[in-house]
């Protein structure tokens, strides 16, 4: 059989406004700026894949992803699509880091792939179809307005809630205790420092957050201080969960020998995509650490690429996949449907989503052909 090649790539730049302004420790978002790439083939099969830069973890900014977009495309241009591996040497032989355009173009090789097995893209990676259960995030804001927005989520289903810290120890602390005193014990909550604390800081806030039963804390000191994490993890009554501090499968290795923490946040647009991710998870399974597959702030197609892996792999244990809460409207076709906190793929070849050919023309985009 004749291998199909890639004659045609197109290049997006998406642009879509939230609800309300979201803030974390390190920065705050106002709106989406993603990346979206689609990538034609000879024989009639189109893929897509999104990037969601964010700029003060990746160093990408929307700019930046599409210049170096229109590179990669140049570069994979007449290729054959299926030999994934190939295509993303070719992409780390040109440019180190750039994790959230190398995403964009993963997924959309790997939505090409399936449609060309004919199978949804879990079922391709060898696993089968669940129905995942995502948390819903709380951005950084006064302890009455978290705890109010708790509240709502819990009237929209969820069963878990991540909030959103990394201030100071008076501040963090009054936050989570307004939200267990409005919502009560019978919802998960999870909380994400995103490296706000210094080691300090960090372990004397989760001693005294113990009593309010955290699943775990994602990210607590500076994502390049892994022994300082080392410290939290083994000083922490709560697990602790390596994010900004893990990209791809060498910082997975890295974090595992030393036993820095409990659990590992895969986020693709982090990992450059599926491909990295399920080594990153690999690694994880190999250490005895669960993972965790989040996001940064991904329409549905972003969103029902990470549910297929997640789908894909028992050691991914945790979903955070609620960032289609934060839009004003939703741009895509096909792909996860949400039921409150439940979310659930769907049994196309592929990964199962597309941008509405409508909002796509709204946007900045080109063509290499």
């Amino acid at each position: 059989m004749v291998s199909p090649r890639i004659s045609r790539i197109e290049i997006y730049k998406t642009s879509i406004d939230f609800i309300e302004p979201f803030r974390i420790a390190i920065g705050e978002i106002k709106q989406g700026n993603g990346l979206a790439v689609r990538i034609h083939t000879d024989n009639g099969l189109v893929g897509t894949g999104e990037g969601a830069p964010y700029s003060f973890i990746t160093g990408e900014t929307q700019q930046t992803c599409f210049e170096v977009a229109n590179a990669f495309a140049n570069i994979l241009l007449g290729r054959n699509p299926l030999a994934i591996e190939a295509r993303i040497r070719e992409m780390d032989s040109f440019i180190v880091h750039n994790s959230t355009t190398k995403c964009a173009f993963d997924n959309a090789l790997f939505d090409v792939l399936a449609k060309h097995a004919g199978l949804p893209l879990y079922a391709l990676l060898g696993g089968e179809k669940e129905t995942l259960i995502t948390d819903f995030t709380i951005g950084i804001g006064s302890p009455e307005k978290m705890a109010a927005r708790a509240v709502e989520y819990m009237q929209e289903g969820a069963q878990s809630i991540k909030v959103k810290l990394g201030t100071t120890y008076h501040d963090d602390f009054e936050r989570i205790k307004a939200i267990r005193a409005t919502v009560g014990w019978d919802v998960d909550l999870r909380i994400d420092a995103n490296q706000g604390w210094d080691t300090f800081t960090a372990i004397k806030t989760l001693k005294a957050l113990e009593k309010f039963n955290i699943d775990f804390c994602e990210e607590p000191v500076k994502c390049w201080n892994n022994w300082g994490l080392k410290e939290v993890h083994e000083n922490s009554p709560i697990p602790i969960m390596a994010d900004e501090s893990i990209f791809n499968h060498h910082d997975a290795i890295r974090l595992a020998s030393m036993r820095a923490c409990a659990y590992f946040n895969i986020k693709l647009a982090k990992s450059g995509g599926i491909y990295n991710g399920l080594k990153i998870n690999a690694i994880g399974e190999g250490a005895g650490i669960a993972c965790m597959v989040g996001g940064m702030f991904e329409t549905r197609v972003g969103i029902s690429a990470s549910s297929h892996l997640i789908s894909a792999r028992n050691n991914i244990c945790f979903a955070d996949l609620d960032s289609i809460h934060h839009y004003a409207f939703d741009p895509v076709i096909g792909g996860v449907t949400f039921d409150g906190c439940k979310v659930t793929l769907p049994d196309v070849p592929g990964i199962g989503a597309e941008f509405d050919p409508a909002f796509l023309l709204e946007m900045e985009h080109v063509t290499i052909e």
